[in-house]
């Protein structure tokens, strides 16, 4: 039967506007085929029914190298930086062999789609797609991959697009200018997205960033509403890497200020940024965000799965619960000693909710992850 047809029940956080209701959820064929306001059914799993996160920027390379010592962000993840030399030191099967092991922990915390910017041209590309292949999630778990040409290697730009999802630049700043408007047109050409990270260390990137009219841009821990209005205009979405910024101690970007402009455009995603600073759990990046920032908590659980959707170009087909879109669904039990006594299901998903709590993973066609544990 649960390969047909599986029935989920308990309070479903349904629509676009994150409606709780409850009742019960039908999957058939990868997709939902019924929402129904009957709990009392016999169901596969039971709980909290929310969309599966998805985490719209990552840095899974970085696995090689988990906590460094603290430095200025240039030293850590500049050009000539901790991270780059630790990349080049590495052996391939090494590399491949940690980002496996961050792949099957971003699948153990309920993320269904998961956005990596990956270095090293296209061998960097290939060490991701290896351990993705290694891990055996490809019937679980979706990858989206943000390549760059290695650094002078001419013959790698003409190879990069054909593996990639799309080009993932670090900022305006490491690159010629020129280089930059000519990559990014050629994205355009091809089909593939454009993203780059800006305003994380100072101002000086934003404009620059935002005139190559990128899909998104990573980070703006120092932008401002007229920057937002501008990304508005020119239909740019924004993901924010909270934890991150704690981290670095760069600042975190004025969050309130960006979902205001939310309301008449502007798309706010969530992503966990480099795993060497921070573990790929979406459900710590949603605590630290609700418990730093004055949010209403359906905001915050919106920029980690529909707003990331959004972001990634996949709105049509999953972030929420609907008649007709893909199953990627998480139930989270309510009768953990974590979460039993919660009283508003969304708050206590968002602020209190772990791996720990998590009765089911749904990708598409079958239940593919459970913890079952009292």
């Amino acid at each position: 039967m649960q390969k047909k047809e599986l029935t989920l029940s308990g309070t479903i956080v349904y629509g676009d506007d994150f409606e709780e209701r409850e009742g019960h959820v039908v999957v058939e064929q990868g997709k939902i085929k019924e929402i129904a306001t009957d709990k009392k059914v016999e169901a596969h799993a039971e709980g909290i029914i929310i969309p599966s996160f998805i985490n719209a920027h990552t840095h899974i390379g970085d696995s090689v190298g988990k906590e460094p010592d603290f430095m200025p962000i240039e030293k850590l993840v500049g050009p000539e930086g901790f991270k780059h030399k630790i990349l080049a030191e590495t052996p391939y099967n090494d590399l491949v062999s940690s980002v496996r092991d961050t792949i099957d922990d971003i699948f153990a915390t309920g993320t269904g789609m998961f956005a990596d910017f990956r270095e090293g041209g296209v061998l960097g590309v290939k060490a991701l797609k290896g351990a993705f292949s290694l891990t055996g999630r490809r019937e679980k778990l979706s990858m989206k991959i943000f390549g760059r040409p290695a650094a002078g290697a001419e013959k790698d730009e003409l190879q990069i697009f054909k593996s990639v999802d799309g080009i993932g630049i670090s900022s305006v700043a490491d690159y010629p200018r020129e280089d930059l408007k000519l990559l990014a047109e050629k994205a355009k050409r091809k089909g593939k997205m454009f993203a780059l990270h800006a305003g994380e260390r100072n101002t000086e990137d934003i404009k620059g960033a935002i005139e190559l009219e990128p899909d998104f841009i990573v980070h703006l821990t120092k932008a401002s509403r007229e920057d937002f209005k501008r990304m508005q205009d020119k239909n740019i979405a924004a993901v924010v890497c909270i934890r991150s910024n704690l981290v670095t101690g760069l600042g975190f970007p004025p969050l309130p200020q960006m979902l205001e402009a939310g309301e008449a455009g502007l798309t706010v995603g969530v992503g966990t940024d480099n795993v060497m600073l921070n573990s790929p759990d979406i459900f710590s990046e949603m605590e630290f965000i609700s418990k730093i920032f004055p949010l209403d908590e359906k905001e915050v659980l919106k920029m980690c799965t529909l707003n990331s959707a959004k972001v990634l170009k996949e709105e049509k087909f999953i972030g929420s619960i609907e008649e007709g879109k893909k199953a990627n669904l998480l139930v989270i039990r309510n009768d953990t000693p974590n979460m039993r006594g919660v009283r508003n299901p969304i708050k206590g998903v968002v602020r209190r909710a772990t791996r720990n709590d998590i009765a089911a993973v749904i990708y598409e066609r079958e239940i593919v992850n459970t913890n079952n544990g009292k």
